[in-house]
């Protein structure tokens, strides 16, 4: 035995430092692309006078048009709900459900008017309150608060109507609650973010609602409903409990008429759509068209001809309009523009009292927006100065317009009211477009850093082993943290606060500069870290030469600057992945290794020496090169049937799959989707077990074999009795309401507390190996066997031959003083049989990948689990292209001792997870994500943020985490089927079949492929992520930044978050594996003999 080790703790700091560099470059991009707008921390009151100020009060007129207002807001009420069609006889479930609201149109024209309310995305619930309630745009990025609502510190209606003396009541959903803390004369919250709750919320709100409009303590009541979006969110707007929950709401509608007094105004609106799967968070028209309903018990609108579809009005347009009707002050950030059928064209008298026309109505808000600009431009800086001083002289032609006219006592002109209106476009305009700003240097920033990664990452890749030796990121990172700490040092001084984005940027790109130094002053060496590797290189090189798959993955960066490729990427993605796997056999059928029938079929002799192995083991291996390539094939096509489906891909239907079962109303198409999962979900469970027996890890009696045995079943019957229960209606058993309420919490919480036992166990012990003192055969009977063989096809006394490594002859030997190394087997002194040695690390991989699957199943609907089975078989199949390829390569002349997964298997493997990504549901968009995994054991919901947003991240990510768990395996799996060639090979040497212990031998060769293979999955994320950067960057003011690249590159950056740390825990449980190796060796081998 040798005292070399591998290097475990330098190889993990040199991954751990690799993905910190693209970690810091994607936030200094994001920092830079991703900026929220600058609030403005001024409050409007009744004493402004708006400049140009005439000395008088342009706010709180002595008595509002309206004293009251009930605010009833029906969340996810699209416009689609809120049309009557009298001619629709056979109405959808979520059509004509309202027809309050016509009848109210039809029979008091001047009491009501119905618009169509179109929010600004992103359509999430609070960046909708926020919009609805201060009149100004919420940003991109505000998307990632849904999860947290913390409080609204700009100025908004609340607040205002708050100082004005007004009482403001609050009932419903809890987010309220958070943007605006103590600002209610009464709150009633109640839970809003389970969205399997359809009724808590909604019938919290009527057991107060009546009584509260009928008593005296109020001015303005708001009333926020969850039922239609959770309906929508559960079981889509086509289902009958949509029909049931509107129906319930043209009641509340109805029973607030009928309270109504005559100086109260109600207001019914939605803020958001939703799409036809019940989903919204994006910027298609069926999610930013809500409905938005007004109803006076006195006339209030002026006769109008009916129209065929409601007028367009703006979500920030409420605020500006409810606040001069309430007689409150306009929140001083407002951009939005009154709704002009409110006010008379001329101005109109009742009593005393002479109520705003339009034209002093559009001249107030046009002051008010005026000054916000003024505002804003001195602070930020951001608006450009064209448009600026474009908006500055279009308000200089309307002032002096409005003041000669109200000198002249001129009548209102038409022309000077439309003048007005396109004032307040063009500001709202040019604010939406400054508000998508960009910081160029950041971004500039993080491009060069994701770039010098990706860079990096290709070099070690092609110089691992110097690097191993000789190039642990120590150095680096002590320059690094110098140069942070003198920037940080810098900041300070000068600036007076730290900016953490350039520290970071500054430090990781020093230390990038010196690691590349250090390359290439070791490549004009002659590559001297690399000690071991045979004889001296003089040509060591840097970058790869170029190859059919590199071209690949430039290829499908390429595409992701193209809109379309990017909405239809589960297809393009398929397409590589087939077509690359089957330039594998057509390489290799280039190169004449394929089905070689003969010898004289092969290459000429002399040209090449003899093949290792016979024909007949090279046709096996070529046969399942070709099986494996059919069962990759027909998972790829099945695994089409699970696609969901992107708004802007017209036609397509989402696959049914990704229906929950509770929302399948077909009971026999209910049973039928719950026994495929079952049978998919044991498929899963036998797959695994059926492989750890076959090469005799179940033998072990520790831990990890116990987890095989017992965690993993016991947690997939949870998991199915989860799904029988989940999936069963409402309706069906009542009486069995509360057991079935316990189960959906117990019953997935136990399946979780399963897989963690088991895979804390693995983690404890994970070595599945089996050790016992070898008997000698004698006469009376044969020699015991273990209860699982290792493997089939051969008998028991060849296995138990094949079953002693090599590295336990070297120890037997090692302990018999004198034994001359060919004494012959049958006449040795005592020696250990091994069983599952030969996969010990494969085996620990494979089953975490079981254990992990199973719970990133449970977060998925039901019908998943078929996908989830053809993952498994799609990477099975990929894992044995990978092994039979290199076999078959091997003929090219002897093996070669450098471990090397090629980069064809990488990127298929990588590609695999983005295809997967797509046939478990997903898609790059914020609608398509899965929020119910976030109740899965928590169906009453959360108290804080971070679990459930822990299991939509789970859930999301769940194919890139199998495949970075299973990365690894692409190193270890050509040594595992290894064996299987070379005991059919006529004259092999019985003692080199030693699998996986050839990397344990080689310690120093075991670092450097394990850095290589890191390297490379880092680089073809990496580069994906840089493409994505890229198309972002370049394509910032293109009109699908924000609907297309700009969730492609949140989804692609989180993406190689989320792999990257599980490759890295991959790595370490490898690292785990071989320090569990060493200590079994320690204890087998007497300290003398080491």
């Amino acid at each position: 035995m040798g005292t070399a080790r591998m290097k475990r703790l330098p190889v993990l700091a040199l991954l751990l430092w690799v993905c910190a560099m693209f970690y810091v470059g994607i936030y200094l991009f994001v920092g830079g692309f991703l900026l929220v707008r600058l609030e403005v921390n001024k409050s409007s009151s009744c004493s402004d006078s708006l400049p140009p100020g005439t000395g008088t009060q342009d706010f709180c007129p002595v008595e509002p048009r309206f004293r009251r207002a009930v605010v009833l807001i029906i969340d996810a009420l699209k416009i689609d709900f809120a049309r009557f069609d009298s001619h629709n006889i056979s109405p959808r479930p979520f059509e004509n459900k309202l027809p309050v609201l016509e009848e109210m149109k039809s029979s008091h024209p001047a009491h009501s008017r119905l618009f169509a309310f179109r929010a600004d995305p992103p359509t999430t619930t609070m960046q909708r309150i926020k919009g609805f309630t201060t009149g100004s745009l919420p940003t991109f990025v505000d998307v990632g608060n849904n999860f947290a609502s913390s409080a609204i510190l700009e100025d908004n209606l609340v607040h205002q109507l708050g100082e004005a003396g007004k009482r403001v009541v609050f009932m419903g959903d809890d987010t309220w609650e958070s943007l605006f803390p103590k600002k209610f004369h009464r709150s009633l919250p109640f839970p809003s973010f389970n969205v399997k709750d359809l009724h808590t919320v909604d019938d919290g709100i009527l057991k107060h609602l009546y009584s509260t409009m009928e008593g005296s303590e109020w001015d303005v009541l708001i009333a926020h409903f969850l039922g239609v979006d959770h309906c929508g969110h559960r079981f889509g707007p086509n289902h009958p409990a949509m029909a049931d929950k509107l129906t319930q709401m043209d009641r509340v509608i109805r029973s607030v008429i009928e309270r109504l007094q005559n100086d109260t105004l109600l207001v019914v609106m939605g803020d958001h759509g939703m799409t036809d799967s019940g989903d919204h968070g994006g910027e298609s028209l069926k999610e930013t068209d809500a409905a938005l309903f007004f109803y006076s018990p006195t006339p209030t609108f002026p006769p109008t001809l009916s129209q065929a579809e409601p007028e367009v009005v703006p979500q920030t347009d409420l605020v500006p309009t409810l606040a001069l009707l309430l007689g409150v002050p306009i929140p001083y950030s407002s951009i939005g523009q009154v709704i002009l059928p409110f006010f008379p064209e001329e101005s109109q008298a009742s009593g005393v009292q002479t109520y705003l026309s339009q034209l002093e109505a559009l001249w107030i808000n046009a002051k008010q927006v005026n000054r916000f600009l003024e505002t804003y431009s001195h602070i930020a800086k951001d608006i450009p100065p064209e448009s600026l001083s474009m908006l500055r002289e279009q308000f200089s032609f309307l002032l002096a317009e409005y003041s000669g006219m109200v000198k002249e006592g001129q009548a209102a002109s038409p022309t000077l009211v439309t003048a007005l209106q396109s004032y307040l476009t063009a500001v709202r305009n040019v604010c939406r477009a400054t508000w998508a700003k960009f910081n160029p240097l950041k971004m500039t920033a993080g491009i060069l850093i994701l770039t010098t990664s990706c860079l990096l990452c290709l070099a070690m890749s092609e110089m691992s082993e110097m690097v191993r030796d000789s190039f642990m990121p120590w150095a680096s990172l002590v320059v690094g943290a110098f140069v942070g700490g003198t920037v940080a040092a810098g900041q300070q001084g000068s600036l007076g606060y730290v900016d953490i984005a350039w520290c970071l940027g500054a430090a990781i790109f020093f230390s990038q500069l010196l690691f590349i130094w250090r390359l290439c002053c070791a490549k004009d060496n002659g590559g001297g870290g690399a000690r071991d590797s045979g004889p001296r290189q003089t040509g060591w090189r840097i970058l790869p030469t170029l190859s059919i798959p590199l071209l690949v993955l430039a290829l499908r960066c390429t595409s992701l600057l193209s809109d379309s490729y990017v909405i239809a990427e589960g297809r393009v993605a398929t397409f590589l992945l087939l077509s690359l796997s089957f330039y594998i056999p057509l390489h290799l059928n280039w190169d004449g290794l394929l089905l070689p029938f003969s010898p004289e079929s092969q290459k000429a002799p002399g040209l090449l020496p003899p093949p290792p192995l016979p024909s007949s083991v090279i046709r096996r291996e070529s046969l399942i090169l070709l099986a494996c390539l059919g069962v990759l094939v027909a998972s790829l096509y099945l695994s089409l049937f699970f696609h969901n489906c992107r708004e802007e891909q017209g036609t397509c239907d989402p696959s049914p799959f990704l229906l929950p079962l509770a929302r399948v109303q077909d009971s026999r198409l209910r049973n039928l989707h719950y026994v495929l999962s079952v049978v998919a979900l044991a498929a899963w469970n036998y797959l695994l077990y059926w492989w750890l027996r076959h090469y005799g890890n179940l033998n072990s009696p520790g831990p990890a074999a116990f987890t095989a045995r017992w965690p993993l079943p016991l947690a997939s019957i949870c998991a199915g009795l989860y799904w029988a229960v989940s999936s069963t209606p409402e309706e069906t058993f009542r009486g069995l309401a509360e057991l079935i309420a316990l189960a959906l919490v117990a019953l997935p919480r136990i399946a979780f507390a399963f897989l963690g036992l088991g895979t804390t166990l693995l983690w404890l012990s994970p070595l599945t190996v089996f050790l016992k003192p070898r008997q000698v055969a004698c006469p009376q009977g044969p020699t015991p066997l273990p209860r699982y063989r290792a493997s089939t096809g051969v008998s028991p006394e060849a296995e138990l031959r094949h079953l002693i490594p090599q590295l336990y002859q070297r120890m037997r030997r090692s302990l018999e003083d004198g034994e001359p190394s060919g004494s012959p087997e049958g006449h040795s002194g005592p020696a250990m049989e091994a069983y599952g040695l030969g996969t010990v690390y494969s085996a620990p991989l494979v089953l975490l990948t079981g254990l992990l699957g199973l719970g990133l199943l449970l977060l998925h609907s039901e019908g998943m689990a078929l996908a989830f089975l053809l993952l498994l078989l799609e990477a099975a199949a990929l894992l044995h292209l990978h092994a039979s390829s290199v076999t078959l390569e091997s003929l090219q002349g002897p093996q070669k001792e450098v471990f090397s997964v090629p980069w064809v298997s990488v990127l298929l493997w990588d590609l695999a997870a983005t295809q997967f990504f797509h046939a478990t549901g997903h898609l790059p968009t914020f609608p398509s994500i899965q929020w119910d995994a976030a109740f899965v054991g928590f169906p009453k919901g959360h108290v804080g943020t971070l679990l459930p947003g822990s299991l939509v991240t789970l859930n999301t990510f769940s194919s890139h985490i199998l495949f970075a768990v299973g990365c690894p395996l692409l190193l270890f799996w050509p040594l595992v089927c290894e064996v299987r060639a070379l005991r059919q090979g006529h004259g092999a040497s019985k003692e080199d079949a030693v699998m996986e212990m050839r990397l344990r031998e080689r310690p120093q060769k075991f670092s450097s492929a394990l850095v290589q293979l890191a390297a490379r999955c880092f680089f073809i994320k990496g580069a994906q992520v840089l493409a994505s950067v890229l198309a972002a960057a370049i394509l910032r003011r293109h009109l699908m930044v924000w609907k297309v690249f700009a969730p492609k590159l949140m989804f692609e950056a989180s993406g190689f978050v989320v792999a990257s740390v599980f490759t890295l825990i991959a790595f370490t449980l490898v690292m785990r594996v071989d320090f569990a190796v060493s200590g079994m060796f320690k204890k087998l081998i007497p300290e003398h003999s080491r």
